[in-house]
C-alpha cells in the first residue's frame, strides 16, 4: 500500500517517484516492486545529512546538515523538501551548489526531507 508522501526509487532504472494520492496498490517499475525509502534522522557519518530548519525573514531556510553536506558530481543532494502546514515546496540541486534551499513561505507547522544521491532520504 502506497501511502501519501512516501517516496519510492526504482533499483533497476534509479527513477523516484513521490505518491501524491495514497491507495492499495504497490509501485512498480522495469517489472519489479520499488523500494520505498525510509527517510532517516540520525546521523552517524562525517558527511551530516539531517536537514537543518531555520527561521528567516519571510520563511524558512533549510542547510542539509550542520556540516555542509558535499556536493560533488558523484555525491549530491538532489533536492531539498519544506512541508508547512500540509504544503511541500521542494528545491532541486545540482553539483557544485551549496546544499541550502530557501522557502518564501510562512507555516505553524513544518518540517523538511532532502535526498542525497548516494545515502538516500532523510528528514527532520
Amino acid at each position: 500500500m502506497a501511502k501519501k508522501l512516501e517516496i519510492y526509487k526504482c533499483n533497476i532504472c534509479g527513477i523516484t517517484v513521490e505518491v501524491i494520492d495514497g491507495g492499495d496498490g504497490q509501485m512498480f517499475c522495469c517489472d519489479e516492486p520499488m523500494m520505498n525509502l525510509t527517510a532517516k534522522t540520525a546521523d552517524s557519518s562525517k558527511e551530516k545529512h539531517v536537514p537543518v530548519i531555520e527561521k528567516i525573514d519571510g520563511g524558512y531556510k533549510v542547510t542539509v546538515g550542520s556540516t555542509l553536506h558535499p556536493m560533488e558530481e558523484k555525491h549530491y543532494i538532489q533536492w531539498i523538501e519544506l512541508l508547512a502546514d500540509g504544503k511541500s515546496y521542494r528545491q532541486f540541486l545540482s553539483p557544485g551548489q551549496d546544499p541550502i534551499a530557501e522557502f518564501k513561505v510562512e507555516a505553524a507547522s513544518v518540517s523538511a526531507r532532502e535526498n542525497c544521491n548516494v545515502h538516500g532520504l532523510w528528514k527532520s
